[in-house]
């Protein structure tokens, strides 16, 4: 048997790896729900100047990104847009939330409208902290 290190995995390798976990998963996870969400918002020109993607996945709501246009900051896009998402979630059966941010993002906007920070990792990825927060849907 050989084992190998390397730097620049290509896609099909990580790929590959990723099947063989979710192989492994299957019998426990395999009838749980899932299914990509996202909303966003535009300008009068048509243009997209804010959006929040995620991931409905049995009961929970995954927070991937929120992002508003800097030009429209402290003007509650960012509110809206989370706040769509959680009420749709909702709706879809989603009882939590769950998302993370780094400490030189958005951890008391989160705070500020519901969520708990559960975990928080130091130094990472070098000097900063990775906040995991939750928020109760129900």
């Amino acid at each position: 048997m050989e084992f190998v290190i390397t730097e620049n995995p290509s896609d099909e390798d990580i790929a590959e790896v990723r099947q063989g976990l979710r192989q492994h998963n299957l019998p426990f996870l395999g009838g749980v729900s899932e299914s990509n969400v996202a909303c966003f918002t535009y300008a009068s020109d048509g243009s997209k100047v804010g959006g929040i993607t995620g991931r409905i996945w049995g009961h929970w709501l995954l927070v991937k990104f929120l992002w508003v246009d800097e030009k429209l900051k402290s003007q509650g896009i960012g509110l809206k847009l989370l706040s769509m998402l959680e009420n749709h979630a909702k709706e879809k059966g989603c009882k939590s939330v769950l998302v993370d941010t780094f400490s030189f993002q958005a951890k008391p906007f989160y705070e500020k409208h519901g969520y708990y920070c559960q975990m928080t990792l130091n130094d990472y990825p070098v000097v900063d902290q990775l906040h995991f927060l939750t928020k109760d849907l129900t």
